[in-house]
This record gives C-alpha cells, sequence and structure tokens, in this order.
C-alpha cells in the first residue's frame, strides 16, 4: 500500500526527523526510506511482521544507484498491528541512529555517504500521520 512521498527535502546531519503512522490490523509489513531518492537510499528500513520469510524483525538496508546494499537485521521490536508507531531518525556522516517506540536505539552505517536527506518515503499496511523536525 504506497503512503507519502517527500521530496526535495534539506535536512542537515544533526537534526533529526520523526515519522508517526498507524499499524494497520493484519499487517504484514511497512518501509521508511529516507535518502537521496528512491534509487539513492541511506535507509530503508523494512518492519516485518511476517513477510519475505522474516517475522517481527526489522531489516535495514541501504541502495546505491539501485543496487541494494547488505542487510542488516534488528531483533527489538516493538510494533503491533492497530496501534500507532514513531521513529526518529538522526543523520550523521558515518551513520543512522534508529529510535523505535519505547525508546530502543541502533545505528545503521551511512553506507551510500549521503550528507542530507532530500528524499523521505512510506509504504506499506501503515496509515502515514506525519514528520516532524528537530
Amino acid at each position: 500500500m504506497p503512503g507519502i512521498v517527500c521530496t526535495s527535502l534539506n535536512i542537515p546531519p544533526g537534526q533529526k526527523v520523526t515519522v508517526k503512522g498507524d499499524i494497520l490490523s493484519g499487517c504484514k509489513g511497512f518501509a521508511v526510506n529516507l535518502g537521496k531518492d528512491q534509487d539513492n537510499l541511506m535507509l530503508h528500513l523494512n518492519a516485518r511482521f511476517n513477510m519475505h520469510g522474516d517475522t517481527n524483525t526489522i531489516v535495514c538496508n541501504s541502495k546505491n544507484k539501485g543496487q541494494w546494499g547488505k542487510e542488516l537485521r534488528e531483533t527489538t521490536f516493538p510494533f503491533q498491528e492497530g496501534h500507532n508507531f514513531e521513529l526518529t531518525f538522526a543523520l550523521d556522516k558515518k551513520e543512522m541512529t534508529i529510535t523505535l517506540p519505547g525508546n530502543h536505539q541502533f545505528k545503521y552505517p551511512n553506507e551510500v555517504g549521503t550528507d542530507i536527506i532530500e528524499f523521505i518515503c512510506t509504504e506499506g499496511d501503515m496509515n502515514f500521520k506525519g514528520i516532524s523536525l528537530a
């Protein structure tokens, strides 16, 4: 299910981006993408309830010139069907710090070397509620 697409952004390192949404009942998964454009993502965060052989797992990846990078799996899974969520992303030159519901944090390397976030999109079994910057 398509969500939102935001382009022509100019979010520099050090600024935090928070994405809010509601997880649909029967959710198989949803994703939040941040980067330069659809083919150049510093982070593809895919919360998988039950898809692609994963259950209750967060799979992170990057995409450089249309080519997927190495996957990182995060086993902390604080999402629940039918509930809302809030994800916060903080970029620096080396990595992205992701804050999950419940304040669990993990880091994903900035493998594509993107300096600013120009593109954000959501997809999957969720209703987008908003983006805020801090």
